[in-house]
């Protein structure tokens, strides 16, 4: 995987800025309009923190552990080592080089300029939904980490804080660059040390979770969810709700470009550790269990149709390709590169190592994920089923990184701290880029109901509270696959956007590189998002009279909008593609005929 991404970048990656030819003389949008809230340029360190934490995440660890643990490893690791640095890195590199040329807008903006107001609109709702399922399913990943790892839970919040200070010593101290860095990173890791010593719980934990200081008493029942995750992992829910509503108002400097360039550092260690770890151990043994050498527990292939974790049946093709949503290729990075970072890219050279590199970074964490789980043994359903996939990731680097000799309890605090940091960036950064996209619907106000539609408070709110009403409603096991749809469908639409933008800028640009991976995605896609709404959710539940007598009303609710949500999803994305290909061909033929002309008086 290490020599296909590194042929990648140094071959492929500098085609592709000549290909779109990128300028340093060009002026970026970050100068151009630098207002000190969104448009900031940023050096580049500091924005491949930033750009490099909000793509990461925590899908790319959730979706491959997941799939590894339905199919086997061995069909995870192909499509992360193949589709990556062809399909997902030029992906990501494309909508920030589109959306530098176009003022740091963002690509329904793009796409609009070209296909018109209609289309447009009709893109950034569909990215409005995936927003709010990304919102939805984060949150309830970093409640899940924070129940299962209590150390985890004080050393974020020391984390949080840390980051606040360190954007004041930057910004408003004017104080040294890289001795803030030692200082703040150092603090980062400090804090896994005072997470083991105070760990805490708002109610008490379940699962996997040793002791912790519990905050509240009494049983939390009261709290909205608690009947269906646990009091503790409902919390936890509202906590990171809150936080992203808060930190996705506040402006870039105040936390979220000096906390992604913290966070920046556990990605790199932790991935970097792990990956030199990996090899340590195999060859060497760890100093867990009598030295034994590390060893791969998880079958490399459990069947089309998948292993013993799942219940029912689980197609490898198209299920596989949604289920690892990050790691691969992504459609929410579209939304990061052309909403936040293009607004603080400072010179046009620099997209390739933020755009293009950043990718294939996130596939170094995916492949870090699937060693981690890897080394773990799950065999059946009996530990919660493949939502174990979860806590095991920490508990497996854990194990990993006892090839240093690094306690297993301390590694696996660093590596749930790893996730969850990666889980909260991409929780307001996501809401940030949905604030973006309602005031792009609404444009100028003219009317007191889109005053208010545009106030960053009122729709950042809406947005929090539509996302908390889907996550509780729905398991994650439900909530993942249908986010990896949308989220892949997203992706076709943002290649989509980069070759009409191809095709209307020259008629020498050829279009393969962002045209087929656009009718790739499309096939998957569509066919998975059929799958959940006509299988898992009309045919397996609502006309299932035996699952329909034991559910809800809720749950009754949460099924049928799954699938109402998956065909609105199609509906949307189909009818933009049909919108995008009608100016696809009369640009070519524009551009064609106009420089016809100019050939024949050079005849003459």
């Amino acid at each position: 995987m290490l020599v296909l991404f590194t042929v990648g970048y140094v071959g492929y990656g500098r085609y592709l800025s000549r290909f779109v030819e990128l300028d340093n003389s060009r002026e970026t949008p970050a100068h151009k309009y630098q207002d000190g809230q969104e448009y900031v340029p940023a050096k580049k360190p500091v924005l491949l923190g930033h750009h490099f934490s909000s793509i990461a995440g925590g899908a790319p660890i959730a979706g491959p552990i997941t799939a590894a643990l339905i199919w086997g490893w061995v069909p995870a690791v192909l499509w992360v080592a193949i589709g990556n640095p062809l399909m997902g890195a030029v992906h990501d590199f494309m909508a920030l080089s589109s959306s530098i040329r176009h003022e740091g807008k963002s690509i329904g903006y793009i796409i609009g300029e070209y296909i018109g107001e209609r289309g447009k609109n009709m893109f950034l709702w569909f990215a409005f939904l995936v927003i709010i399922l990304v919102v939805a399913v984060f949150s309830l990943l970093v409640a899940i980490i924070l129940d299962a790892y209590p150390q985890a839970a004080t050393a974020s919040l020391l984390y949080i804080g840390l980051a606040l200070v360190f954007g004041v010593w930057l910004y408003q101290l004017n104080l040294p660059f890289l001795a803030g860095t030692g200082v703040f990173v150092a603090g980062v890791f400090a804090s896994v040390w005072v997470g083991l010593q105070f760990p805490i719980a708002l109610f008490e934990p379940s699962g996997f979770a040793d002791e912790a200081i519990v905050l509240f008493s009494g049983d939390g029942m009261w709290v909205p969810g608690a009947a269906l995750f646990g009091a503790n992992t409902a919390t936890w829910i509202l906590v990171a709700l809150g936080y992203a509503f808060v930190a996705s108002i506040l402006p870039v400097w105040v936390l979220l470009q000096p906390r992604d360039y913290l966070s920046s550092f556990l990605l790199y260690t932790g991935v970097g550790g792990t990956l030199l770890a990996v090899i340590v151990g195999t060859f060497l043994g760890t100093t867990q269990g009598g030295s034994e050498a590390l060893s791969i527990q998880l079958p490399a292939y459990t069947g089309f149709f998948g292993g013993d974790l799942v219940a029912v049946a689980m197609p490898l093709f198209p299920l596989l390709f949604i289920t690892i949503a990050c790691g691969t290729i992504s459609g929410f990075h579209s939304l990061v590169s052309s909403g936040t970072t293009a607004k603080q890219l400072n010179r046009e050279s620099d997209a390739r190592l933020i755009g293009y590199g950043g990718m294939l970074a996130e596939g170094l964490l995916a492949a870090t994920a699937l060693a981690a789980v890897s080394v773990i043994a799950v065999t059946d359903a009996g530990v919660d089923g493949i939502a174990a996939a979860l806590p095991n990731f920490a508990e497996g680097g854990g194990l990993i990184l006892t090839s240093f000799g690094i306690p297993l309890l301390i590694g696996e605090v660093f590596m749930a701290l790893v996730f969850v940091s990666f889980l909260l960036t991409s929780l307001d950064t996501g809401l940030r880029l949905g604030r973006y996209m309602m005031e792009e619907l609404v444009g100028t106000p003219e009317s007191g109901v889109e005053n208010v539609a545009a106030n960053k408070y009122v729709n950042t709110g809406l947005t929090t509270f539509a996302a908390f009403l889907l996550v509780s409603s729905g398991q994650w096991e439900e909530l993942w696959p249908l986010f990896g749809g949308a989220n892949q469908l997203l992706a076709a639409l943002a290649l989509l956007t980069a070759t009409v933008w191809l095709a209307n800028w020259k008629d020498t640009k050829q279009l393969l590189t962002t045209g087929l991976p656009v009718a790739v995605m499309v096939i998957i896609t569509v066919s998975g998002l059929l799958w959940l709404a006509i299988v898992e959710n009309l045919q397996r539940q609502l006309l299932d009279a035996a699952w329909r007598a034991e559910a809800g009303t809720v749950e009754l609710i949460s099924s049928g909008l799954r699938m109402v949500l998956a065909f609105a999803l199609i509906f949307l994305a189909l009818a933009i593609i049909k919108m995008a290909y009608e100016n696809l061909t009369e640009a070519r033929d524009s551009l064609i005929s106009t420089e016809e002309p100019a050939v024949g008086s050079d005849d003459d």
